[in-house]
């Protein structure tokens, strides 16, 4: 037995800021996947998928039904027959590993569901999005629930504050084209809570909120803008600035040994990084003009291209 695919995502745009109102694009990446599944003779990896599933279905239980009604009864006897979450997407690595969990549980268990069939109302939508919140706060203590919409409705979302979200299309990728927004593997796994938490703390710092505001937050959203509309220069000079005040104020969420790489490629133009998820490990994401010349100067480093300019 297996479910329906839910995909990995990547939020270009917005990791932190969306917290704070600032416009935000997340996309679906097929690279990876998951599914709803049962073995006869599971896995070490499925029998401990299987056991978190346990856990989880006794919070879905508690869940308040004014938001959303599960199946319980057929979940909890699914997770006794050894149901699991069979998935390619690397846990800890800011694609959306719980995301697409969530959307295969929602799926499959939610009693009057939203479909990706109906006319997605802005609403709908919402609701969708704190139904998600709610789900994937198990996994993250706090979630803004898009991660789960994302894979759910498999569709790029734009995020124009928080009450403001709608499904989006995104300019054709160019198959000649040199530019391209691409995954570095950091080759350490980031947990999310301890980010989360930083972040909070930075939060009380007078300074960092004016940073966030003045610098972060309008960066987002000039980066956004300027990706949806295809205007790739002004998009490589957004992120340009964007990836300075990232490397100056959100240092502990980069790894310390890619601070060089970071600077790097501020100095010599040939791409620039990003935090993919809430950092601390995982992915980050990279922005380059040039690919090949982007792949020389990271040559000691994995990469993936996941669109083309």
């Amino acid at each position: 037995m297996k479910g329906p695919l839910f995909y990995s995502k990547i939020l270009l745009f917005g990791e932190y800021g969306i917290i704070k109102d600032s416009k935000g694009l997340s996309i679906p990446y097929n690279f990876y996947n998951g599914a709803l599944k049962t073995d006869k003779n599971p896995s070490d990896e499925a029998i401990k998928s299987n056991i978190s599933l346990q856990k989880f279905a006794t919070y879905l239980s508690k869940v308040n039904e004014d938001l959303v009604v599960f199946e319980i009864e057929k979940l909890k006897e699914d997770v006794d027959n050894g149901m699991y979450f069979d998935s390619s997407i690397p846990q800890g690595y800011g694609v959306g590993s719980s995301g697409a969990l969530v959307a295969a549980i929602y799926d499959k268990y939610a009693l009057n569901k939203i479909t990706v069939l109906e006319n997605l109302t802005r609403e709908k939508l919402l609701q969708l999005k704190a139904i998600f919140s709610k789900m994937e706060s198990f996994f993250h203590g706090k979630s803004s629930g898009l991660d789960p919409l994302n894979s759910y409705l498999s569709l790029p979302i734009l995020i124009n504050s928080k009450d403001n979200i709608e499904a989006t299309g995104i300019p054709t990728q160019s198959t000649s084209g040199k530019g391209a927004v691409f995954l570095l593997d950091s080759g350490i796994i980031g947990e999310t809570a301890p980010m989360v938490s930083i972040f909070m703390e930075s939060m009380k710092q007078e300074g960092f909120r004016n940073m966030l505001k003045s610098q972060f937050i309008k960066h987002t959203d000039a980066c956004v803008e300027d990706f949806l509309k295809g205007d790739i220069k002004s998009l490589f000079s957004n992120t340009k600035q964007l990836s300075k005040v990232v490397l100056n104020n959100f240092k502990p969420m980069i790894p310390l040994q890619f601070h060089e790489l970071w600077k790097n490629g501020l100095e010599t133009n040939d791409y620039y990084l990003k935090l993919c998820g809430s950092g601390g490990g995982g992915y980050i994401l990279g922005f380059t003009q040039d690919i090949k010349k982007a792949q020389q100067s990271l040559k000691d480093y994995k990469l993936e291209v996941v669109y083309n300019f």
